[in-house]
């Protein structure tokens, strides 16, 4: 860093308007880049509302964090490692939209943050940005650490006996389900209901924000009436981004639209490059209870041939008679989205799955059910199988290999990354203002 950078920055940090009303000021610096005090704020305040515990002075811990942060964004400046630009702004999209359904409205928003809706965008795209480099840059770092299986086993005898985790009881569960058929007659009602609304909006009748808070069935999209932020094509179900991306006037209402979450009139709001922003209205047909009846009929008759012939398993009712994309193609094996595994502690399977499961040995299928698809929010009937169970148990290199695999990776990685650290901040620039000084740091020798 030249001496002339370094004294334009060292005079930024005395802004001020009285000795008590500093407009802002560099407290430190990292490099060629400095840390505001306004930037540790906005920090404190989103960590506030997110709910983000800070252990320590947050005057300390988070110039501390932003400090560590800048020194693998530097190095990945040297690595030319990069953020995926549209998965950057769909998380940003994700996140006001968040702000705005907790907050309530965007007005509000922009006056609990103190900024514009553009403002806080921008800033949450350098923010999500810069994460994703540091973890892609993290990830870089620690993808040599690969230990062997002698050097796992060691661990696992190096570790002291309150050391080794318990394994709570994990199931893995096999599933088949489909919907209760929807008569016509149900489905053209909705469809009415929908060219209804469609008429009522062209013709200036009625707008389709508020038709969407009223009556869309999408209930968070709902509650910013209809809207879903921008997204990119690769985030929408197919059917959907065809009608939606050939969208041109934002005053027409498109077609009816029908997805497996239901059916949908669609509004242009913007488009901006690859990214679309719109407002949809959703409404599913309803299914009689004498329909249920008769779709849990037909899967006690599935489960009875399972039972009661030698040629028909589980695996092959699956593969003929289940809805579920996600597990139809697996013999019916549900896995776990929290570790990508089909192992499953009880409380992380749906609830109607669980309750049904826990009362199963190994082997058993329970009596057909009704339940939720939380992710299509819709009725469904299912059958489950209890494939396997591993009762609660202290870890062992037989049943949890991969576990005290992770444990040994992550131990190594953590203990790597911290090295690099220190070693990182013996080899750059760095000042701190003299009144951010005398604290506790994570990683000693900053000053």
């Amino acid at each position: 860093m030249n001496k002339w950078a370094l004294c334009l920055l060292l005079g930024l940090s005395v802004w001020s308007v009285q000795a008590d009303n500093i407009i802002d000021e560099v407290i430190w610096i990292v490099g060629d880049e400095a840390i505001l005090r306004s930037e540790v704020e906005e920090e404190r305040l989103r960590a506030q509302y997110e709910g983000q515990q800070i252990n320590g002075d947050p005057y300390c811990v988070i110039p501390e964090q932003m400090a560590v942060q800048k020194l693998f964004l530097h190095q990945a400046l040297i690595d030319s490692v990069e953020a995926n630009e549209s998965t950057v702004s769909h998380q940003v999209d994700m996140r006001l939209n968040y702000y705005i359904s907790q907050i309530g409205s965007k007005e509000k928003m922009e006056e609990y943050f103190r900024k514009t809706q553009s403002e806080i965008r921008e800033e949450l795209m350098t923010t999500v940005r810069n994460q994703m480099i540091i973890q892609q840059m993290q990830s870089k770092l620690t993808e040599h650490i690969k230990p062997t299986p002698a050097e796992i086993r060691r661990f696992y005898s190096s570790l002291p006996e309150d050391s080794i985790p318990t394994i709570p009881a994990q199931v893995e569960v096999q599933i088949l389900s489909f919907e209760p058929p929807v008569p016509r007659e149900e489905t053209e009602r909705i469809k009415s209901r929908l060219r209804d609304f469609t008429e009522r909006v062209q013709g200036g009748k009625a707008d389709f924000s508020t038709l969407a808070r009223l009556y869309s069935e999408d209930t968070e999209s709902a509650k910013r009436g209809g809207e879903l932020g921008f997204v990119g094509r690769g985030q929408l179900v197919p059917e959907f981004a065809d009608v939606a991306f050939n969208l041109v006037d934002p005053k027409k209402v498109s077609r009816i639209v029908e997805t497996e979450y239901g059916y949908h009139i669609i509004q242009l709001i913007e488009k901006k490059g690859d990214r679309i922003n719109c407002r949809h209205i959703l409404m599913r047909p309803r299914v009689s209870a004498t329909d249920k009846v008769k779709a849990l009929e037909k899967l006690d008759t599935i489960r009875q041939i399972i039972r009661d012939s030698a040629d028909a398993t589980f695996e092959q009712a699956v593969v003929r008679f289940s809805q579920d994309k996600q597990t139809a193609m697996n013999a019916g094996v549900m896995m776990n989205p929290n570790t990508g595994s089909s192992k499953f502690e009880y409380q992380d399977l749906p609830a109607e799955v669980a309750k049904q499961i826990y009362k199963l040995q190994v082997g058993e299928m329970s009596e057909p059910f009704m339940m939720m698809d939380e992710m299509k929010n819709k009725e469904i009937c299912a059958i489950v199988k209890l494939k396997s169970k591993n009762d609660v148990h202290k870890a062992n290199l037989v049943d949890d290999f991969q576990v005290i695999r992770q444990m040994l990776e992550q131990k190594l990685s953590r203990e790597f990354v911290e090295n690099w650290i220190r070693k990182k901040q013996q080899e750059t620039y760095v000042h701190i203002d003299d009144k951010w000084k005398g604290c506790d740091f994570q990683y000693p020798g900053w000053e």
